[in-house]
């Protein structure tokens, strides 16, 4: 590669024509045979819907222009400039196209637009720009406007460039916009300068020796986006034209590396923290293929993340895409996703997911990958390759931060130990579990009415309690063919409020033990005097079916998991999710819910609660 660094426009115009014929994609279809036979004409689909119904369009019963979806004008630039940018310039469609995208613009420059929306426009505006399209495909008027619009200042404040509550990765967002407003010539390269400087301050402050951003100020909240924002940081600069530091390959390395970690061959991605669904797929698939152009990946390694993205534009167009709506579903079939995502944005999720699957296939392109056959060995190399077992620290200090990771049996158990922070503290996803496809998932916006796998002990008074906020020297060992990790907490979190509250009445202890087939947690809860508890219960929502219940003991005949056995609780019981919402999944539906529980009790010296999920 050389030293020149393109910026992503450039890679863009590198794709080829859109084929006439659209074939379905095999399993097995190189990642840009997918982008240009499958996801193409779905931007088509939405560029001749918008062009016909303007302000009235209907998607699935949803009106995206009434949804107060204040990224969408920029996602609608963003999705239709690469129809445009997709046509050779003697295409006899394209002229007509060019007067549709000006109408559009002319119709949606009105509207809200915000912070994601003005880098998404903006980076349409710069692509557009350097293909010689600009002038067709916006009206001077409306250019002007723009102008004004698109600007950092909307959320940085002046003169002291602080984000406006905001969370502190959007000074990412900033410098892109401040960048692309220079390539456009609308500004210099002074305020690109401040941002770009105080977005690197905040990364080493909240990061540290560690490489992963936490995406509070501290307090603890790590997620997928702790690992993709370095890859964002490289995007960001390859697009408005600056050369990558060596220091941001480093930091880029060590996403990479957990991101191997966590690949499995199916496609999917992360499966722990909030915003998933297709998103922690396309996350995956951001990380590698900068990391790949970047030369930050091997060869080796380059052939099977290559294999992997394929795999993800596959799924996409095949699992997330419904033909019947013509739209990416992220809210039927049992799925549940954050209210962020809600179906009301349903327009600019398509075009959100459709941007990142084409500029991540025009990486793959450009680092020599274009239409390569699929390597078909990635579940082997992955097997060969990576760990059994990792544990990945984000933080330390007062409390502990960190991911471990356990592959056993086709499994990917991603054991998140950390903290919500305000918000996220009581919801699901950021529990200390050990997250896998179709054998541990969280619930999105859940809440702690029924705490996924976590002991809820509600007190006299009401308070409720769980042990999720507060990690501290997590340790990990291996014996054999068993892994353990264990940490402790000497306040458990009271929920109920919008941020995390330190209840030190209880202590605990956690071991994990990771064996071949068995995930064994042992909690041992030690009260500080006497606590007088209204009732202890512990609830698991499985994806397993055909359940069977002796004693405390729940043995599923379908599925993943097999069996479910807790001790430290008076009695358990089984019933279907039957489609319970409580019960849904980014990915889909759980199928049973363990419910177990002691009544009342005056709790006087410590309890150990064990369970042990065996797996297939």
């Amino acid at each position: 590669m050389t030293t020149l660094i393109r910026p992503l426009a450039s890679l863009l115009l590198a794709v080829p024509a859109l084929c006439a014929a659209a074939p379905a994609s095999a399993p097995e279809s190189p990642m840009n045979s997918t982008v240009q036979q499958q996801l193409y004409p779905q931007l088509d689909y939405f560029f001749s819907k918008l062009a016909a119904e303007k302000e009235n369009t209907v998607i699935d019963g949803q009106k995206p222009f009434t949804s107060k979806d204040k990224f969408l004008p920029g996602k609608i630039a963003i999705g239709l400039s690469y129809v445009l940018l997709n046509k050779d310039k003697d295409d006899p469609t394209l002229e007509a196209r060019l007067r549709e995208y000006r109408s559009i613009a002319d119709m949606t420059v009105g509207m809200d637009n915000h912070t994601w929306g003005i880098y998404y426009y903006l980076s349409a505006l710069v692509s557009l720009k350097k293909a010689g399209l600009l002038e067709g495909a916006v009206s001077p008027e409306t250019l002007e406007k723009l102008r004004v619009q698109l600007d950092w200042r909307t959320f940085v404040t002046q003169p002291g460039f602080e984000l406006i509550k905001l969370p502190t990765n959007y000074f990412g967002v900033a410098f892109s916009v401040a960048r692309l407003r220079m390539l456009l010539g609308w500004e210099d390269d002074s305020a690109g300068k401040v941002l770009m400087e105080k977005m690197l301050q905040h990364y080493d402050a909240y990061s540290g020796a560690y490489g992963f951003s936490d995406e509070t100020s501290g307090e603890g909240r790590f997620d997928r986006y702790s690992i993709l924002l370095i890859a964002e940081i490289c995007e960001r600069y390859l697009e408005t034209g600056l050369e990558v530091t060596p220091q941001l390959k480093d930091k880029l390395r060590k996403a990479a590396t957990l991101t191997l970690n966590l690949l499995k061959a199916d496609g999917t991605g992360f499966t722990f923290g909030r915003s998933l669904g297709p998103y922690g797929e396309t996350a995956m698939l951001e990380i590698l293929s900068v990391a790949a152009y970047l030369d930050v990946l091997t060869a080796e390694e380059k052939t099977y993340a290559y294999a992997y993205s394929s795999r993800v534009a596959a799924r996409y167009n095949s699992f997330w895409y419904d033909p019947q709506m013509k739209s990416v579903d992220m809210w039927g079939k049992g799925r549940r996703t954050d209210t962020y995502r809600g179906k009301h944005r349903i327009l600019g999720e398509n075009f959100s997911l459709l941007h990142q699957l084409i500029f991540t296939n025009a990486f793959w392109n450009q680092t020599g990958f274009k239409d390569k056959p699929v390597n078909p060995g990635l579940a082997a190399w992955l097997d060969k390759t990576q760990p059994r077992f990792s544990l990945t620290r984000f933080a330390a200090g007062e409390y502990d931060r960190a991911l471990g990771v356990y592959r056993d049996r086709g499994h990917v158990f991603s054991l998140l130990m950390v903290n919500g922070g305000a918000s996220q503290h009581d919801n699901s996803p950021y529990y200390p579990l050990p997250f896998a496809g179709d054998v541990v998932a969280g619930v999105a916006d859940s809440g702690a009415a029924h705490p996924q796998l976590l002991p809820k002990f509600t007190l006299e008074d009401g308070s409720e309690l769980i042990g999720a906020a507060y990690l501290k020297d997590i340790r990990s060992a291996q014996q054999g063919k068993t892994w353990s990790v264990s940490y402790r907490q000497d306040e458990l979190d009271k929920v109920g409020a919008n941020a995390p509250a330190k209840d030190g009445r209880i202590a605990l202890r956690t071991e994990y033990t990771f064996a071949p087939g068995a995930i064994t947690r042992t909690d041992t809860y030690t009260p500080r005097g006497a606590v007088p508890v209204r009732s202890l219960t512990l609830d698991f929502a499985s994806f397993s079916g055909a359940a069977s219940i002796q004693g405390r003991k729940v043995s599923f005949g379908e599925g993943s998991v097999t069996s479910f056995e807790v001790s430290g609780l008076e009695a358990c019981r089984v019933a279907p999710a039957a489609g319970n919402p409580d019960y849904q999944s980014p990915n889909g539906p759980m199928r049973s819910v363990v419910s177990c529980a002691t009544p009342a009790f005056q709790f006087e010296r410590p309890l150990v609660i064990k369970w042990v999920m065996k797996y297939r």
